[in-house]
């Protein structure tokens, strides 16, 4: 028996407005805007004993692009990353409110800003997406790595507007898989090198033939200078020798 056609078109509503639940309780387009998040690029975060780094597959593998054009990890001041998986121009507004943001807190008050305060507004913009009309979510998992007074901090936000707080995390395609092998390879003492050795050697593990190091970027903050360090292709292997 076929639906009657208001009911067909009550259904169409759900799933076309960003901001009317279905009768089981889903927003299906901020559940659409999730699976386009697992459709981009893979990063791996991690705080290590001596620091914390982002590690992205660029996944840009056409020779006309400059690759320098197509960076994955943003800086968001000296002493804070950025790595986003999704729609990318959808990433670049939230990356620039960031980085206004860290600027105007160093201005104000002539100290690095903290992490969360960063993660937690960039939270908040992605929430109201999914609560007022006139306006789809933001397409994209954000990935936030720092150092506050010493000490690494990790945070990722999602589509719906909730963030959390990681030890080592991963988002873009794969996640899942990426982070069932983390939860059984991590652990506090690894220090910078050999977090990004396993996170290479997971990404190898799960891309296989598609794997070339000439993909990835790296970017580093060590505890003792809180300085950002980036290297990309062969200088990652040289790196973790």
């Amino acid at each position: 028996m076929d639906m009657p056609i208001d009911m067909q078109h009550q259904a169409m509503g759900y799933d076309r407005t960003a901001t009317m639940f279905s009768p089981e309780g889903h927003l299906l387009q901020v559940e659409y805007a999730e699976k386009t998040v697992r459709l981009g690029s893979s990063s791996i975060g991690m705080t290590c004993s001596d620091g914390v780094f982002i590690i992205a597959d660029k996944r840009i593998e056409d020779k006309l692009i400059v690759q320098s054009s197509a960076n994955k990890i943003h800086e968001i001041d000296s002493h804070l990353i950025s790595s986003v998986a999704g729609i990318v121009s959808d990433a670049r507004v939230l990356i620039e409110r960031a980085q206004v943001l860290a600027q105007q807190h160093r201005i104000t008050y002539d100290s690095p800003i903290e992490p969360e305060l960063i993660i937690k507004d960039v939270a908040n913009i992605k929430q109201q997406f999914t609560q007022y009309g006139g306006a789809r979510p933001f397409g994209v998992s954000l990935m936030i790595a720092g150092i506050n007074r010493k000490k690494t901090e990790l945070y990722t936000s999602d589509v719906t507007g909730n963030y959390f707080s990681y030890y080592v995390n991963a988002i873009g395609e794969n996640d899942e898989k990426i982070k069932a092998k983390l939860r059984e390879k991590y652990n506090s003492e690894l220090s910078i090198k050999k977090g990004v050795k396993l996170g290479l050697e997971i990404f190898k593990e799960i891309q296989e033939k598609n794997f070339e190091i000439s993909r990835f970027e790296l970017v580093y903050i060590k505890n003792s200078d809180e300085k950002l360090k980036r290297l990309e292709g062969k200088e990652i292997e040289e790196f973790v020798k």
